[in-house]
């Protein structure tokens, strides 16, 4: 007997997509459910490690960078697309005072968009050969809930970090917009309360950015790898930085030195530092939290 061949009109094509969105939308509502529960019964080890693994966890992300570099590229030139799209945004509504809280918080919620940095160095590890579609397979991983939970609690904290530059601001140089952006500039650099500002701003944002990478440095890698809980995953990220205070002061300096340097030349060399830094971070994850 012969097959024959339905070729589906274009609304059954959507149809049938529209059902599958429905479907991950409804698996990833289910993985949300007890989201902060640990799912193991021990807490996962962390080691003690050193500058020599920082700096492997470093050159092994330039090996995964290397070996997906037109993949990884193509995905992060988002990244200082959408930063250059804020900026103009920010002058349009005359929010200059913004533009550098908004650019320099983006460290803030980079962990969570390398999670697709994350899976595509996983899958290398496995052998398995990773394309740019890869880092979206996330979404059908069991722990996408907990990894959006662990994802609202970054951008919180960026919110956060908005309101109180803008707080800063105005108690400094405010409460008054300024008039463009060369009179802010002249302001910032030229008079003490600009320089007030300059100096509170790069206090409050340390301790932002000191915050975000404790809770984040291995926990959304872990929630990849493992079946654990939001709290297990932040616990673990906690006592990695509180055993290896050296090691992650010196892995949030490159990190810090690398946006700063990525971010120059109008933030497209984010598109080579971001997946260096994401797929690195994996690695660092793997000498802190050894397999189970």
């Amino acid at each position: 007997m012969s097959m024959q061949h339905h070729i589906r009109n274009p609304i059954e094509w959507g149809w049938d997509h529209l059902k599958q969105t429905g479907h991950a939308m409804e698996a990833t509502a289910h993985s949300m459910h007890g989201t902060w529960e640990a799912r193991d019964t021990a807490p996962p080890v962390v080691r003690r490690i050193d500058a020599a693994d920082v700096g492997d966890a470093l050159a092994q992300g330039f090996k995964d960078f290397a070996a997906c570099r037109t993949d990884v590229v193509f995905l992060c030139l988002f990244y200082p697309v959408a930063g250059l799209i804020m900026a103009r945004l920010a002058f349009d509504y005359e929010l200059l005072p913004l533009i550098f809280p908004l650019v320099s918080g983006f460290a803030l919620i980079a962990p969570l968009f390398g999670v697709g940095l994350y899976e595509m160095s996983r899958r290398r590890e496995q052998g398995t050969a990773t394309g740019w579609a890869d880092a979206f397979a996330v979404a059908r991983s069991p722990a996408m809930g907990s990894i959006l939970v662990l994802g609202l609690l970054l951008l919180a904290l960026f919110a956060l970090w908005l309101f109180a530059a803008n707080l800063i601001y105005t108690l400094t140089l405010g409460p008054d917009e300024p008039v463009s952006a060369i009179a802010f500039a002249r302001d910032a650099v030229t008079t003490p309360s600009g320089w007030t500002m300059i100096v509170i701003g790069i206090g409050v944002g340390f301790l932002f950015a000191l915050a975000a990478m404790v809770i984040s440095v291995v926990s959304f890698p872990m929630l990849l790898d493992r079946e654990v809980g939001v709290t297990t995953a932040i616990s673990t990220s906690i006592r990695a930085v509180l055993a290896n205070p050296g090691p992650m002061a010196m892995w949030g300096l490159i990190v810090a030195v690398g946006l700063v340097v990525g971010a120059i030349p109008f933030l497209f060399g984010l598109a080579i530092v971001l997946p260096v830094l994401g797929h690195a971070t994996w690695h660092l994850y793997r000498r802190v939290v050894p397999r189970g």
